[in-house]
C-alpha cells in the first residue's frame, strides 16, 4: 500500500501521513514521559496506537467519508494493542485500547483482543504485515521495561499507567491538531524559568505590600509565615505541611513556597488546588497580580464548575487543557477526579504533574471517604514521579494516622506551629447549645450587633435568617451559591466597604465564606458544624487582630436548623471533644484527637470501606470500577455511588444573566449564551466570559416541582430532560426568577445542603 493516511485533508487540502503521525506521537509522548522514566514505553505506545489504520478497509473508508464529517467507524486500535502485548508491554496495551474511549481493565483488554472472527483475524494479520513494512523498528528486539520500583508496588504501577496514558493522549491530540491547523510540528511550550518567576513574584509582592497601607496586627504573623515558607522551599522535595492559623496569609505564602521550591529544584510546574469553586477565581486574581507581566501570561485558571470533558466530542472537547501553563489554579475536584478518571479528555493533563509542586489549600475539605486513595495517589506521585506536595490548612488533619502516609517523612514548614497558633489567637469561643435556640432567636440575638456574620449550613436557613433582617436595606446582606460569582463579589465588596467605614452591616452566609474569603467581623455566629468548619468560620472574626480585645465566635446548635446528612458523625465527634468548652477548637492536639476519632468512626481503613475497595480495584488495574463503580450482578449496571467521586451529586452549572444590573451588559451576556449554544464548535473564550455569571444548583434543588422547567441547555443535552441527575455536567441557562439580593429563587423547603 502506498502512503497510508492517518487523517483526512485539512483546511489546506493536505492529508496526514500515517507514518508521520505515528512518529510524531511517539516522539512527543516519549518527551512527556521521559521525566518519570517511561519514555520508551510511551514511544512504543505512540508508534503503535493507530497501527490498525494501515488496513485497506480503513484507508478506503477514510476516503469515502472525507469531507462529510462522518467517522470512519472501523476499529483501528486492536492491531496496535496486539503488537504492544507482543512487545512485552502487558497491561500498558490498555492505553492503546483506550486512547479514544478510555482505560478499562486487564479483563476487558483480554476479552477485547480475543474478539475476532476468522475473517477479522486474517485481515488483522494482513494489516500487521503492512505495518511491519511501514515501521521498521518492529524488527528490532527492544522490549521496553517498566521501572523496577513500579513493579514492586501495584498502586505505583497503576499510577504509572495513568501518566503514560496521559502522555499518549496528549501527544496524539497535539499531533492531530497540528495537522488540522497546518502546522509542521505541534506547539508545545517549554518549561518555565522558575528563577525568573521567583524574582518576579518577590518584586511584585514588595510593590503590593508597600506604600501607605495601614499595618494590621496580624501582619507580623503573616510575615513570619511567609519567611518560613521561603526558607522551607530550599529543603529536599517531598511532603510539606503548613499548619498556619486562619488569616495568616497562606494563599500568598503557599505560592511563594511553590515558586521558590520550583526554582531551587528545577520543578516543571506549580499546581494550586483549592476546595471550592468560589475561591479559585479569587486566588487566581492574586497570583496573576504577582506572576503575570505584560503579555507573559503565567496563570491558567481551570475550573470544575461544568464537566466540559463530558459535553465535548472527539478532538473538539471543550476545556480539555493539558495544563501546559507554568502555574495552574484549579479545584480539588478537578485535580483528583482527573487523577482517578479513565477518559482521555480528563486525563490528558496528568503527565504534567510529574516533576511539579502541588499546593493543596484547605486540605481539611478533602472528602473523608476518599482519603485513602487520595493520600495513596499523593504518595505515589511524591515517591516515584518527582512531585512535591504542600498541605496547607489551619486545621491539619491527622493524615499520618492513615496507612498511605504512615511511613512517609514530612517537612513541617513552621518550626513551632503550636506556639504560632497560640500567639495568633484573636477570638474567644462561646457555645450556645443548651437549651437549643430557634433560628428566630438566633436572628434576633445576632441582629442586636452592629456588625455581625452568621454562617449557616443550608441555603434555606440563609434565606430564613436574611428575611428576618430584611427590614434593614443596605445593612442586611445575603451570600450563598444561589448567587453567581459576580453577584457574590458585588456583595462582598459592599460588605467590606461598610466594615472598613465602621458602618452597620449584618451578613448571613452559607459555609462558602469559610474558604479563604477575606472579611473581618467583630462577632461571628456559626451554626453547629464539624470542628474544622467552626475554626474556619472563626477566621472571619477579628481577622486582622485590630480589635482592642478579642473577637467573639458563638457556636449555635439551633433546634430547627438544617444540616447535611454527612455532618452527623462529624458533629457528634465535635460535640464530644469540644462541646463542653474545656478544649479550644484551636488546640492542635485536640484537633488531632478529633480527626482520629472521625477516621475511626467512619472505618476508613476497614477492607469493606469505599476507599479501601477503590484501592483494591486500583491494584487490579480495574479502572472501570475506580471511575464508574463496581458492576452490580443483579442489574448488570455499575454502581456510581461506589466510584471515585469527590462530589456525590454534581448538579448542574447554570448561567444567570439576570444577575447583571447593567441592561446593556446583560444583553451582551445573553448574546454570548446564544452564541455558545448555537456554535458548531463553541469558543472556549466565550465560555470563560460567562464564568462570572455561573453558579451551581444541587441535584436535590432540581427535584423541586417546576425547577427543571426553568433550565434551558447551553452545552450538553440531558437524557431524559425530566430527570434531575440527567443534568449533571450540563451547562444550562437559568430562565426563572433571580432575586437581586439572594439570587436564584427556588422553594428552599425542598432543598438539601448546597456547597
Amino acid at each position: 500500500m502506498n502512503s497510508p493516511w492517518a487523517h483526512s485533508v485539512n483546511a489546506f487540502g493536505t492529508r496526514h501521513a500515517l507514518i508521520d503521525h505515528l512518529r510524531g506521537t511517539a516522539e512527543l509522548g516519549a518527551s512527556f514521559a521521559e521525566p518519570f522514566g517511561a519514555g520508551r514505553i510511551a514511544w512504543w505506545l505512540g508508534a503503535l496506537h493507530d497501527a490498525g489504520k494501515v488496513s485497506c478497509a480503513w484507508q478506503q473508508r477514510l476516503l469515502e467519508v472525507e469531507g462529510t464529517g462522518k467517522p470512519v467507524g472501523l476499529d483501528h486500535k486492536r492491531l496496535g494493542a496486539h503488537l504492544a502485548a507482543e512487545r512485552g508491554l502487558g497491561r500498558f496495551a490498555m492505553a492503546i485500547q483506550g486512547h479514544h474511549g478510555g482505560l478499562t481493565s486487564p479483563t476487558e483488554l483480554r476479552n477485547w483482543l480475543a474478539q475476532s472472527t476468522a475473517k477479522e483475524a486474517a485481515a488483522l494479520a494482513q494489516a500487521g504485515e503492512a505495518f511491519t513494512e511501514l515501521l521498521p523498528e518492529l524488527a528490532l528486539p527492544e522490549r521496553p521495561t517498566v521501572p523496577t520500583a513500579w513493579e514492586a508496588d501495584p498502586h505505583v504501577k497503576e499510577m504509572g499507567l495513568r501518566l503514560v496514558f496521559s502522555a499518549l493522549c496528549d501527544a496524539d491530540y497535539l499531533d492531530t491538531s497540528a495537522h488540522f491547523v497546518g502546522r509542521a510540528y505541534p506547539a508545545v511550550s517549554a518549561d518555565a524559568d522558575y528563577a525568573l518567576l521567583r524574582d518576579r513574584f518577590e518584586r511584585h509582592r514588595r510593590v503590593k505590600f508597600s506604600g501607605d497601607r495601614r499595618r494590621a496586627q496580624m501582619d507580623d504573623i503573616r510575615d513570619e509565615v511567609y519567611r518560613a515558607c521561603v526558607a522551607a522551599a530550599s529543603r529536599e522535595p517531598g511532603i510539606f505541611r503548613l499548619a498556619a492559623p486562619t488569616g495568616s496569609g497562606k494563599t500568598i505564602s503557599g505560592a511563594a513556597f511553590a515558586v521558590h521550591h520550583a526554582a531551587a529544584h528545577r520543578k516543571r510546574r506549580v499546581v494550586v488546588a483549592v476546595p471550592f469553586l468560589t475561591i479559585t477565581e479569587q486566588n487566581a486574581d492574586v497570583y496573576r497580580e504577582l506572576l503575570d507581566e505584560g503579555d507573559d501570561r503565567v496563570i491558567l485558571e481551570h475550573h470544575s464548575g461544568v464537566d466540559f470533558d463530558a459535553v465535548g466530542r472527539g478532538w473538539d472537547r471543550l476545556a480539555a487543557e493539558n495544563w501546559g501553563a507554568p502555574f495552574v489554579v484549579t479545584t480539588m475536584v478537578r485535580l483528583f477526579e482527573s487523577l482517578f478518571d479513565r477518559r482521555p479528555a480528563a486525563m490528558r493533563r496528568l503527565h504534567r504533574l510529574a516533576g511539579s509542586v502541588i499546593v493543596l489549600d484547605e486540605i481539611q475539605a478533602l472528602p473523608h471517604l476518599l482519603l485513602v486513595p487520595i493520600l495513596d495517589g499523593l504518595r505515589c506521585l511524591v515517591e516515584h514521579f518527582g512531585v512535591t506536595v504542600l498541605l496547607s490548612s489551619a486545621t491539619q488533619p491527622a493524615f499520618w494516622d492513615l496507612s498511605p502516609f504512615q511511613q512517609l517523612p514530612v517537612h513541617d514548614v513552621l518550626p513551632d506551629a503550636p506556639a504560632l497558633i497560640s500567639r495568633s489567637q484573636r477570638v474567644d469561643f462561646e457555645w450556645w447549645i443548651d437549651p437549643q435556640p430557634t433560628l428566630e432567636e438566633v436572628a434576633e440575638t445576632a441582629g442586636d450587633h452592629d456588625q455581625v456574620l452568621v454562617v449557616v449550613n443550608t441555603t434555606a436557613d440563609a434565606n430564613n435568617l436574611f428575611n428576618a433582617w430584611d427590614d434593614q436595606p443596605g445593612v442586611a446582606w445575603h451570600l450563598s451559591t444561589r448567587m453567581c460569582a459576580m453577584h457574590r463579589r458585588r456583595v462582598l465588596d459592599s460588605v467590606r466597604k461598610r466594615l472598613r467605614n465602621g458602618e452597620s452591616v449584618k451578613l448571613v452566609s452559607t459555609q462558602l465564606i469559610e474558604a479563604g474569603v477575606d472579611v473581618d467581623f467583630p462577632v461571628v455566629y456559626r451554626l453547629i458544624a464539624p470542628a474544622d468548619s467552626l475554626l474556619q468560620a472563626a477566621g472571619r472574626a477579628n481577622r486582622d487582630g485590630n480589635l482592642p480585645g478579642r473577637g467573639r465566635v458563638v457556636i449555635v446548635a439551633a433546634a430547627d436548623a438544617g444540616q447535611p446528612p454527612p455532618y452527623k458523625t462529624l458533629v457528634d465527634t465535635t460535640l464530644k471533644i469540644f462541646g463542653d468548652g474545656s478544649r479550644s477548637l484551636a488546640d492542635p492536639e485536640a484537633l488531632t484527637a478529633y480527626y482520629q476519632d472521625v477516621y475511626g468512626s467512619l472505618n476508613l481503613q476497614h477492607p469493606t470501606s469505599r476507599g479501601m475497595r477503590l484501592q483494591e480495584a486500583r491494584a487490579r488495574f480495574d479502572l472501570l470500577t475506580v471511575r464508574d463503580g463496581p458492576m452490580d450482578p443483579a442489574t448488570g449496571r455499575r454502581d456510581r455511588k461506589e466510584s471515585f467521586r469527590m462530589i456525590e451529586e454534581n448538579g448542574v452549572t447554570v448561567v444567570t444573566p439576570q444577575a447583571e444590573e447593567d441592561p446593556v451588559a446583560r444583553e451582551v451576556v445573553e448574546a454570548l449564551i446564544e452564541r455558545v449554544r448555537t456554535a458548531a464548535r463553541p469558543d472556549l473564550a466565550d465560555i470563560r466570559r460567562l464564568q462570572p455569571y455561573m453558579t451551581s444548583l444541587h441535584t436535590s434543588a432540581l427535584r423541586t416541582p417546576g425547577a427543571i422547567a426553568q433550565l434551558r441547555p447551553i452545552l450538553g443535552t440531558p437524557q431524559p430532560a425530566s430527570s434531575p441527575t440527567a443534568w449533571n455536567g450540563v451547562l444550562a441557562e437559568w430562565i426563572g426568577e433571580y432575586d437581586s439580593r439572594t439570587g436564584i429563587e427556588i422553594n428552599p423547603d425542598m432543598e438539601r445542603f448546597v456547597l
